[in-house]
């Protein structure tokens, strides 16, 4: 992708997304988040079968932020954890594109799985 900034591309040009990615971008549709609790919600939100290194994380984030996926929302004082300062991350409007259009394909190739009868209440 390079770090030029493409809003030109369509969001589907940005799939598949690798798992890490997906599941950082999903954390931040709940709203603007510092990493350590990016690190927490994915963790949460798979049950414990995800968990992101500080490297993973971080240079995931940094390669959202120079594709336009991902901005700072600034640095401040994480009431969690006293005045440790906390850089925050939000998504863009095209992360929110991205995310939605990943969703979706992840969701057409588990009806086609369900469809095959491979999951759902009878697997086979």
């Amino acid at each position: 992708m390079g770090t030029k900034r493409r809003a030109d591309r369509p969001p589907e040009a940005y799939l598949p997304l690798p798992p890490a990615t997906f599941h950082i971008l999903l954390a931040l549709a709940d709203g603007e988040l510092h990493g350590y609790a990016i690190m927490k919600g994915v963790a949460a939100r798979s049950e414990g079968t995800v968990r992101l290194g500080p490297g993973t994380l971080y240079g995931s984030l940094k390669r959202l932020l120079e594709a336009g996926l991902v901005e700072e929302g600034g640095e401040r004082a994480d009431p969690e954890r006293g005045d440790e300062r906390r850089r925050y991350y939000r998504l863009t409007p095209l992360g929110l594109s991205v995310v939605r259009a990943e969703a979706r394909r992840l969701d057409a190739m588990v009806r086609a799985a369900r469809r095959k009868k491979l999951i759902g209440e009878r697997p086979a």
